[in-house]
């Protein structure tokens, strides 16, 4: 079964516990509300001060939803909101969250190239001029002693290019860094065996 669909119940962080508890999740009460889920198979689970009830369809969180408003009106409880919400698995976000692109999108918002192409070069001379190329071609550039980063848009992109001059393809925005943290620079490679970057 699927959990495609969720009521999202916003309480206080007590007021959570306490539906929590009647819902069985928190204490061992086995009472007619637990049953009646248990019944539906919905799984229940929480966020500090919000209750999650997750389902496979819309009809079932409908059916579950009187039974959740008795009981919140039981304990003298008020939700803050409460939501059904529908799980877009294209988009990865359920559907009453904002819209904030793909993950190439927010990256590209974010002032950084989507995807990267690291590509090794012969000399220091050879990737300054390949540098220069790639700019010619419209491309963010970043060059290091022996290799160039190129910035492309997409993932068709960067394979493209990774394949014509035998790069390495890496999602664009996060830099690896070393692991001393005292040292600032972003380490890609190593020394060779004459000593100098690679």
């Amino acid at each position: 079964m699927s959990d495609d669909w969720r009521l999202r119940i916003e309480l206080g962080e007590e007021a959570a516990r306490g539906l929590l508890g009647r819902l069985g999740v928190v204490s061992n009460d086995a009472d007619e509300l637990a049953k009646e889920l248990e019944h539906e198979r919905l799984a229940v689970s929480h966020d500090e001060d919000t209750v999650f009830v997750y389902a496979g369809n819309a009809e079932q969180l409908d059916r579950a939803a009187p039974l959740i408003e008795r009981e919140l009106a039981s304990l003298g409880l008020t939700a803050v909101e409460t939501a059904k919400e529908h799980w877009l698995a294209d988009e990865d976000r359920w559907d009453d969250e904002p819209d904030e692109g793909t993950v190439e999108e927010q990256t590209v918002a974010e002032g950084y190239a989507a995807w990267e192409v690291r590509i090794p070069c012969e000399s220091h001379r050879a990737a300054r001029t390949l540098g220069d190329q790639l700019e010619t071609e419209g491309y963010g550039v970043v060059r290091r002693w022996k290799y160039v980063i190129a910035g492309t848009a997409t993932r068709e992109e960067a394979d493209e290019l990774a394949k014509r001059l035998h790069g390495e393809v890496e999602p664009g925005g996060e830099l690896v860094w070393e692991s001393i943290p005292t040292n600032p620079f972003a380490v890609f490679g190593g020394l060779g065996s004459d000593g100098t970057p690679f």
